[in-house]
């Protein structure tokens, strides 16, 4: 059963959505894997820099402009997830269609409200 949640983007910077996300991702329970431009830990989770081949990654959630995503296009349809959360400011209609036509269900939502309010 896929019950891993990828956050694309994770920063180190507290003040960050991706951090926040991180964090509250894992205080409910859920398993985080993170990407990010920089290696670290936010709390016990490591960053890293390379796209690991990953698996039972149910959720990927995008902290990256829909510039920045297209050197990821490739990667994320190789996880084989359930879906994949476009944060408000990674929207982008063309990777979207993609991953719909591959079979993978999009939201446009914010991950810390999906999970504040129980919809995660």
């Amino acid at each position: 059963m896929k019950s891993t949640t990828l956050v694309l983007g994770a920063s180190l910077k507290d003040n960050r959505y991706s951090n926040r996300a991180v964090k509250l991702l894992d205080s409910k329970g859920v398993n985080v894997r993170a990407i990010g431009n920089k290696e670290g830990s936010i709390n016990a989770i490591k960053i890293v820099t390379e796209k690991l081949m990953l698996k039972d990654i149910d959720t990927v959630t995008l902290y990256l402009s829909a510039k920045n995503q297209v050197t990821y296009y490739d990667y994320i349809l190789s996880l084989n997830a359930n879906r994949v959360i476009f944060n408000p400011g990674t929207e982008n209609n063309e990777f979207k269609n993609l991953l719909e036509e591959n079979g993978v269900k999009t939201e446009v939502a914010c991950t810390l409200v999906l999970l504040s309010t129980g919809q995660y």
